[in-house]
């Protein structure tokens, strides 16, 4: 409680709570609070001078802020009216809870009442959506009631009407004068083949459902509607005969309309079947004997069935434009006169593959008899049939697609398409491969008349000198044939891939022709090789037939010398010619495996298991081929081992490795026989060299190698050595190690490198072979052998120190 002392009790109330309301700022409200106390701190506008303040009591320290005092007591005077005021705020927000309170009792009771109302207005909506639906059922069914009423009434008219018209055909058997004039006025045709179809079925139905019945013994009632069916059957025959004469004279006349009219009639009989027929045989180009021996003209020419192939296919294009463009026309013409165009197009369009098509094709494709096949010269053999059958169908699979394009309604063009070329199909395989069997046949008559007219050609003389041994260029395998093998199969493969189109029957019927290919080709590889060998057997044989011994005079040693050297060339020739042989082999099988590769392969993979066992096929008629080669060119190794051999003969003398006897100097040369031997082998292996690759290459090379290694021991065996005679043994193995580098086989140069080791006994001294065999313990088997050979073998008593040597 506040005193008169208080200076807040005098002040006035500052704070009202209009002050709280809007945007309320406290900034606001304590400036307003102490603005009276505190003017100094107004803006410099409002704020008026400052008083001055009080001079100092002496003795004392004057105050820091003069007005706290009253400022404190506003404060506390301005915090007694904030809790006035919140008490009447809290007093003011009791009273609204109370008002709140009431008003909302009286809006749930609203509420309520206004539900119940709503629940009575849906349940109203509710009864009259019912009735309204109950009503509207009603009205449908009166609807349906006077509809099925009206519907009855005018079927009953309609029965009536067609009773009476029935009682006239019932009543006049066999006679049709007597009709209402609706049967025969012109005008009132279309009514009346309406009418006429009703009275039929109408009549048709009774008589066969009393004809049932009649046959378990009930009596037959309607006997006398059978008079009827007749009589509206030979009027219906006699209207479908006056419609079609009346179309047909329409038609001449190109009158669209009128033939649009009639065939809208006609419709109404087996739905207008008869007249589609009937349009589609009388058009020209199925009953004009002229049209048909045009096709026939145009197809095959002057010539008839000797003309080639493409001309056939000249022909058979501009005669399929011709009928393409005829059925354009007639399209326009049936869209134009026909409620069913597309039924009319199937009939048009099928009777013209079935009769103008297949007519032409009975004429060009006669199938030959594989029991007595054509002749290729003048007939073309097998091969032209096929041609033939080739742009046939393909021809007629475009014509096929012309007419798709044009309009065949549902018909099934491709399969009628295919259905004239089954029995073709059906076959195609065996005539394929007798075909290229034909081809390869006449092929190698061909390649043995020309090599027999070259053998006569060469004469008696030449066949007396050898001449027979040297292969003649057209007996020689060729690659141009293999590549013909390869067209002809390839042409072929083209048909197969043509002719079918399921991957399947392409892959069995391609496997079929490429084991034809693979036949020949291994066929004649073969029997090529096996040519060439024929040439080293009787080189062989010839080089055997002049062996002689060595007590023969020295005419019969010379005149066995001149001719072992005809042998040798004939040998050498025969060398030549199979690896050549050889080499167009290799050539040919490429050729082979890049055509598989190329056209093969890429139509077999989509089929499981085609394509491994095409390759299986392909690897055994190579393997038959590389045996056939790996025969011959073991001969090649024997032939020239012969001729090596023949040349250490006659010329490595006894005195190549002793020393001269006239004391002349040493010869440090390498022998005659060995540079004969290695000009021999450099001349008759440079066909090798370019013959053979790879691994074949390789093999061929190491063997021949291994069998000189063998033969040079062999032969050296039969000598004795001097120390200097040592010394040219070893000159001729470094001869023959140069040579042999060039066959690029390391086991071939490490063999004759320690020959040339091995050749060390024979320079070294006695006392120093010990240390020999310590340096290259692998040559004492060799070494033993060659230490024998040595001319002071048994005066420096070699054998005992040996003994020695391998007792330690």
């Amino acid at each position: 409680m506040q005193t008169a002392a208080d200076p807040a009790a005098a002040l006035p109330l500052t704070l009202d709570l209009e002050d709280f309301k809007g945007d309320f700022s406290f900034d606001a409200l304590f400036g307003g609070l102490v603005d009276e106390l505190l003017p100094e701190y107004r803006g410099e506008d409002d704020a008026a001078p400052a008083p001055p303040p009080p001079p100092p009591v002496l003795g004392a320290a004057p105050p820091v802020f003069p007005a706290v005092d009253e400022l404190l007591g506003l404060f506390k005077h301005s915090c007694k009216e904030l809790v006035d005021l919140r008490r009447q705020i809290d007093k003011r927000l009791q009273n609204l809870k109370k008002e709140v309170a009431v008003q909302d009792v009286k809006h749930r009771k609203t509420l309520g009442e206004l539900e119940k109302g709503v629940d009575g207005l849906f349940d109203s909506f509710a009864r009259l959506d019912s009735r309204i639906s109950s009503v509207g059922q009603t009205a449908a069914k009166i609807g349906d009631h006077l509809q099925s009423a009206e519907s009855q009434r005018e079927t009953a008219s309609q029965t009536i009407d067609l009773i009476k018209y029935l009682m006239e055909f019932n009543s006049t058997p066999g006679d049709l004068m007597e009709l209402s004039p609706l049967f025969s006025d012109d005008s009132r045709v279309a009514e009346a083949a309406s009418i006429a179809q009703k009275l039929r079925s109408f009549a048709e139905e009774d008589v066969g459902r009393h004809g049932v019945t009649s046959a378990v013994g009930s009596a037959n009632a309607s006997r006398g509607l059978e008079v009827a069916v007749a009589n509206l059957q030979e009027y219906c025959n006699e209207l479908e005969n006056r419609l079609l004469a009346r179309f047909d004279s329409a038609s001449q006349r190109r009158e669209l309309s009128t033939m649009a009219e009639c065939a809208k009639i006609l419709s109404q009989f087996n739905r207008g079947t008869s007249a589609m027929q009937h349009y589609v045989a009388t058009r020209p180009m199925f009953i004009d004997v002229e049209i048909m021996n045009t096709d026939i003209q145009v197809v095959l020419g002057d010539e008839g069935l000797q003309a080639d192939c493409n001309s056939i296919a000249d022909g058979l294009s501009t005669l399929y434009k011709e009928i393409a463009d005829t059925v354009r026309k007639e399209a326009a013409t049936i869209t134009a006169v026909f409620p069913s165009p597309n039924e009319v197009m199937a009939i048009l369009v099928q009777r013209v593959l079935e009769q103008r098509v297949t007519t032409i094709l009975d004429r060009i494709l006669i199938k030959p008899s594989l029991a007595c096949l054509p002749p290729l010269e003048g007939e073309g053999g097998l091969l032209h049939y096929l041609r033939i059958l080739a742009v046939a169908y393909d021809r007629t699979k475009e014509l096929a697609k012309d007419l798709q394009s044009i309009g065949c309604g549902d018909l099934d063009i491709e399969g009628l398409t295919e259905s004239i070329y089954v029995s073709h199909k059906d076959e195609y395989t065996e005539f394929e491969q007798a075909s290229l069997r034909q081809l390869f046949q006449s092929k190698m008559a061909e390649l043995r008349a020309e090599a027999k007219q070259q053998s006569e050609s060469t004469g008696s003389i030449g066949r007396a000198k050898g001449a027979s041994l040297t292969t003649s260029p057209q007996q020689q395998i060729s690659v141009t044939v293999v590549t013909e093998f390869v067209r002809w199969n390839e042409e072929a493969i083209a048909r197969c891939t043509l002719l079918f189109s399921q991957p399947t029957t392409v892959a069995a019927n391609m496997r079929s022709i490429f084991a034809c290919l693979l036949d020949q080709v291994s066929q004649y590889l073969t029997e090529g090789l096996d040519r060439a060998r024929e040439s080293l057997n009787e080189a062989q044989a010839l080089r055997d037939r002049y062996v002689i011994g060595t007590s023969v005079s020295r005419r019969v040693a010379a005149a066995a010398a001149s001719a072992q050297e005809v042998a040798a060339s004939a040998g050498e020739s025969s060398f030549r010619s199979f690896m050549i042989a050889v080499q167009r082999c290799t050539s040919s099988v490429a050729i082979l495996q890049q055509y598989f590769s190329n056209t093969i392969s890429r139509l077999l993979l989509p089929v499981d298991g085609a394509h491994p066992s095409a390759c299986e096929d392909m690897g055994s008629a190579v393997s038959v081929v590389e045996a056939a080669a790996h025969k011959g060119l073991l001969q090649c190794i024997d032939t020239v081992m012969s001729e090596v051999e023949r040349l250490l003969f006659s010329e490595q003398k006894a005195t190549d490795y002793r020393t001269p006897d006239d004391g002349a100097a040493p010869d440090h040369r390498p022998t005659n026989a060995c540079i004969r031997i290695v000009a021999y082998l450099s001349r008759v292996l440079e066909v090798a060299f370019s013959a053979l690759e790879g691994l074949n290459k390789q093999s061929f090379l190491t063997e021949l190698g291994n069998r000189m290694h063998k033969g040079l021991l062999n032969h050296w065996q039969k000598f004795t050595f001097s120390p200097s005679g040592g010394l040219r043994l070893k000159r001729d193995i470094t001869e023959y190690g140069d040579f042999v580098r060039s066959f690029n086989a390391p086991s071939i140069d490490e063999k004759f490198e320690l020959l040339g080791i091995v050749a060390n006994v024979f320079i070294v001294a006695p006392e120093s072979l010990a240390s020999l065999f310590e340096g290259t313990p692998s040559i004492r088997k060799d070494a033993l052998r060659f230490i024998q050979l040595r001319d002071d073998y048994k005066t420096a008593k070699i054998a005992s120190m040996l003994n020695n040597i391998m007792s330690e």
